[in-house]
């Protein structure tokens, strides 16, 4: 069986045809997904989610969210996090991190916002205990400043860098604070060659494998802007593609699939440790 680590199952583009996602899920050998919310407003929905589909979830601020966010929200996660804290499902802390991609959030003021409310959340997941999920988009090293900050004295961090795609370097780095590397549809891509690079290289138990459903389609299911514009639909990503996945990365590996699939249980296990009792 596979785990997907990391799948947005809240999003709108499920509202139609959740439960049908969810057996295609379990068809396809994918036994568990963890659901991570984006805003306060979700934490409710995510949770909910979580338990009616026997998956887990975690609790955060995304990047993207922090401009409507204020110190409420960091006060409302803390006392969510000690309320549900004898939640089996709840996992993690996540889905939080920098965004140095998209240009509104790159303004002095806003990358400020972004680090102080990216440091106040490692600090509660410090204070709980908890692992984190971490959005990584041009941010790398920034992420490893506050870890490092926020984890003096000899915490032990553990965690996935979801979607990484960074350097050599900063990808050894995070190993080396705890984290495993979350690899998805991007990989499937022949010109991503740093990315898959890294999915060969990397020391196997450094790698998890998820979809980001239903974001980041891999190349089967992504449409062009041409086919696009011609009328063609963006392929929506789900997670009974972990999969197909799966076997891309281990062929980039040259290794047999079923040793990739026990690694990468192994692995979003040692991540995301509380999952061992759901599966």
């Amino acid at each position: 069986m596979w785990i997907d680590s990391h799948a947005h199952l809240d999003a709108h583009e499920f509202a139609t045809d959740r439960v049908q996602v969810q057996l295609q899920t379990r068809a396809a050998a994918v036994a568990h997904c963890f659901i991570p919310a984006v805003e306060r407003a979700n934490w409710d929905t995510v949770r909910a989610l979580a338990h009616s589909q026997d998956d887990s979830y975690g609790m955060g601020i995304h990047p993207l969210y922090v401009p409507q966010a204020d110190m409420a929200d960091l006060d409302a996660l803390d006392a969510a996090l000690t309320a549900h804290s004898a939640d089996p499902r709840l996992v993690a802390v996540g889905e939080i991190g920098l965004d140095f991609f998209v240009p509104d959030l790159c303004t002095p003021a806003m990358r400020e916002k972004q680090e102080f409310f990216y440091r106040a959340q490692l600090a509660l997941a410090r204070k709980h205990d908890l692992p984190v999920v971490l959005h990584v988009r041009r941010s790398a090293d920034r992420l490893l400043k506050y870890l490092r900050a926020v984890g003096q004295g000899g915490y032990r961090w553990r965690g996935i860098a979801h979607a990484f795609n960074g350097s050599d370097a900063q990808a050894q780095h995070f190993v080396e604070l705890g984290f495993k590397l979350g690899f998805g549809g991007a990989v499937t891509f022949e010109r991503a060659l740093q990315l898959r690079s890294l999915a060969r290289s990397l020391p196997l138990e450094a790698l998890v494998l998820e979809t980001d459903a239903p974001d980041i389609p891999p190349h089967w299911l992504y449409r062009s802007a041409a086919e696009r514009a011609q009328g063609l639909a963006q392929g929506r990503n789900t997670p009974d593609q972990v999969p197909r996945i799966a076997n891309v990365v281990a062929g980039l590996r040259a290794l047999a699939l079923e040793e990739l699939r026990k690694a990468v249980w192994r692995n979003t296990l040692h991540a995301l440790p509380k999952i061992a009792a759901l599966v």
